[in-house]
């Protein structure tokens, strides 16, 4: 009986055909017979996670209604002297969870239009990223306003205490548990004149500017006579925090 030899070549192009058959029926497999390039699941996350964020905020305010309730009982328990309780406010004001009014500015910044080309001769077209907002341009302005002497600060509409982050992820700003899209506004109470110094002083603010001159980035400053920004609704509780200087050795 004579030998059935198979070449090398032909050995491995029927290798290679199992393998692709096998990583066809895994993807039709995976699949279930449903187009996998689709755009629903992203579609779900993206639904999700605005469910969460409308959650929180329904948390958030029926957790401020409880801390009224609580303070109005505190303050008005007859064992609380006059000087307690004025201790107790500005604890609360200087903690950012009571309301303050006052004069002050709006703040607001935008994306530029995605098809944006430059504004100014010489300028490089833009790539993707020169025409979104960045967490460095929410954080630039927020920093300039409490240098600016800002007495309270909110971002959207919540107000930003000690222990405020202000983080963006992609083109969203994920701030204390809540999903914000552009545009975004940020509203201080304080002297509009120092707070308008502050942020014209600011290299951070002035190479944001430069974009909205090169690209259209959205740069917008309102100047009120009377605002309010709220107080704080959130938990208080510190979650992480480190020494500003080593501590001293015992003795």
């Amino acid at each position: 009986m004579s030998r059935i030899r198979i070449r090398p070549a032909r050995l491995a192009s029927i290798g290679i055909f199992a393998l692709a058959g096998l990583i066809f029926w895994i993807s039709f497999d995976t699949a279930e017979g449903h187009n996998i390039r689709t755009d629903e699941t992203m579609l779900r996350l993206s639904d999700l996670i605005r469910e969460r964020s409308d959650r929180n905020a329904r948390l958030e305010s029926s957790a401020a209604g409880l801390r009224n309730d609580v303070d109005a009982l505190a303050e008005g328990d007859n064992g609380t002297t006059d000087a307690e309780r004025r201790a107790l406010r500005d604890a609360k004001r200087a903690a950012g969870t009571s309301a303050v009014t006052g004069s002050g500015l709006t703040v607001t910044l935008t994306d530029a239009p995605p098809d944006a080309v430059p504004l100014i001769p010489g300028v490089p077209d833009p790539s993707p990223n020169d025409l979104v907002i960045h967490q460095q341009d929410l954080q630039a302005v927020v920093n300039a306003l409490w240098k600016g002497g800002a007495k309270g600060i909110k971002v959207m509409d919540q107000r930003l205490i000690s222990t405020s982050a202000v983080r963006c992820v992609g083109n969203t700003l994920i701030l204390q548990g809540r999903v914000y899209s552009p545009p975004y506004t940020i509203t201080a109470v304080g002297d509009p004149a120092g707070l308008r110094q502050a942020m014209d002083t600011s290299p951070s603010i002035q190479n944001y500017l430069g974009y909205v001159d090169a690209y259209g980035l959205g740069w917008d400053v309102q100047q009120h006579r009377r605002t309010t920004v709220p107080g704080y609704s959130g938990t208080v509780d510190l979650q992480h925090a480190e020494p500003a200087e080593p501590a001293e050795p015992a003795e």
